[in-house]
């Protein structure tokens, strides 16, 4: 296994009714899947990088609120702007700043819980043509539909979920 991708790398699905229902669910429950990811571990464990040279799981667990964070105000300014230019941020600088390091994790699960459910309130209710809606990445250079982005984050939250659950696994917690 991979363990960059323990669940693969995200490939892009086309737009189903069965498959919005996957993804919409994968939204509203993740929270609860990072808050048994990480239950009772210690700060020693929490400070434990998920493979050699990767975040450690605090890290992790940050970084998931951090990206969620500009996930949302991207769907919500291809809602409501056309086809708007979305900014970019440095990730792996986020992880090293102050909030990451001294902040209890507790606060980015609280946060998880209440910002996935203002997101998907946003997005429940999308039309077929709301979901084609688009914003410009342009650190990619490309288009991506907001179909395409709800697939990439429940992707991202699965796959980050993983890094933690893998470590737990191999490392017998």
């Amino acid at each position: 296994m991979d363990l960059r991708y323990p669940i693969g790398k995200f490939e892009p699905k086309p737009y189903t009714l069965d498959q919005k229902r996957l993804w919409l669910r994968d939204l509203q429950f993740l929270p609860g899947l990072v808050e048994q990811a990480i239950e009772n571990l210690d700060e020693v464990q929490l400070n434990t990088p998920y493979r050699d040279g990767g975040w450690n799981v605090k890290q992790v667990v940050h970084h998931i609120a951090d990206s969620h964070i500009n996930a949302y105000t991207r769907f919500k300014l291809g809602l409501t702007e056309d086809k708007p230019t979305i900014r970019p941020y440095e990730e792996a600088e986020w992880a090293k700043l102050d909030d990451v390091s001294k902040v209890p994790i507790n606060i980015s699960i609280t946060l998880l819980y209440t910002l996935h459910t203002r997101w998907h309130a946003t997005i429940l209710s999308l039309t077929d043509e709301q979901w084609m809606r688009s914003v410009i990445h342009p650190e990619h250079g490309k288009e991506m539909t907001l179909w395409y982005l709800l697939g990439m984050y429940s992707w991202h939250g699965l796959h980050h979920v993983r890094h933690i659950t893998s470590l737990r696994e191999r490392s017998g917690w």
